[in-house]
């Protein structure tokens, strides 16, 4: 019997017989569909993080991205627990389908010299059928992620968090990663979060998200693509006159150096009603892919 679970919303129950025509499918990892060039987004993969919806539960934050026009998602473990059954896990992915979102990536997930800890990870990031793991490994965890990317095809992509009471995040530029990832699997790279670029200049690091896009060339595997207001301190929409992220900048540099990975919308302000805000970071990121080509 599928077990209660507080992140579905209205969903806490599916008749058994869904459940067995979908708990088939869970154990494999869906490739997400290619947006066409001409599509909205003029060929990138866009979606949400869906921490962006974190004070709602689960299939609100689906409608909610349903209403944005946007159809891949970043998941984060408030919405889907990476302890969840195989029934929870193909609700979920059940639940994804009837509001046209497909789970395209999975994180940020910290990852340790734990091999069989680690291989979890991946199992359920597997059975969620996403492509990629937004994560903060320990710098003695990249042995077992060779080991796990090459095994499963699923790409460990770093995502630099910017400075905190402690000083600046391990994993805080391009370059600090790069120099990690260098000598390991090529399906180890980054999810760059342009947000915390920006916020680095806080503690003195002006760092350049275009400029950091192509430090990492190819190996770019997602991007959490906010813009931030260092005097405020908070996310504001692209294209707000306190913000300073070149959205036109970040996508050309994507471009040139072949990315084939997802940007994923997050905004961290307005929890209690963010969905205004991302409404105009969809626009502009549209506008701006639009005019790039």
């Amino acid at each position: 019997m599928l077990e209660y679970d507080p992140t579905l919303g209205r969903r806490d129950f599916l008749k058994s017989a869904a459940v067995i025509g979908t708990v088939a499918l869970a154990g494999r990892a869906a490739a997400a569909p290619i947006p066409a060039p001409d599509g909205p987004f003029a060929g990138f993969t866009v979606g949400i993080q869906s921490y962006t919806f974190r004070k709602f539960p689960l299939e609100r934050a689906l409608k909610m991205t349903q209403d944005l026009g946007l159809t891949f998602a970043e998941f984060y473990r408030g919405h889907v627990p990476t302890d969840g059954s195989p029934e929870k896990i193909a609700g979920v992915k059940k639940l994804c389908s009837e509001y046209g979102v497909t789970p395209i990536s999975f994180g940020v997930e910290r990852f340790t010299r734990d091999h069989d800890a680690n291989k979890r990870l991946f199992d359920f990031a597997k059975s969620l059928g996403v492509k990629y793991l937004s994560a903060d490994p320990d710098p003695d965890s990249f042995d077992s992620l060779d080991k796990l990317v090459d095994e499963s095809k699923i790409a460990i992509a770093i995502h630099p968090h910017g400075p905190s009471g402690k000083g600046m995040h391990r994993w805080y530029s391009a370059e600090v990663i790069l120099k990690a990832v260098k000598d390991h699997h090529e399906l180890i790279g980054t999810c760059l979060d342009t947000g915390h670029l920006i916020r680095a200049a806080q503690l003195g690091e002006k760092l350049d998200p275009a400029q950091q896009v192509r430090v990492m060339g190819k190996r770019n595997f997602g991007m959490h693509l906010k813009d931030h207001d260092n005097k405020r301190k908070t996310d504001v929409p692209y294209g707000d006159m306190t913000g300073v992220l070149d959205v036109p900048g970040v996508l050309k540099a994507l471009r040139d150096v072949g990315f084939k990975g997802y940007i994923a919308i997050e905004y961290e302000a307005n929890a209690d009603d963010p969905s205004a805000d991302v409404r105009k970071c969809v626009a502009y990121l549209k506008d701006a892919a639009t005019k790039l080509g």
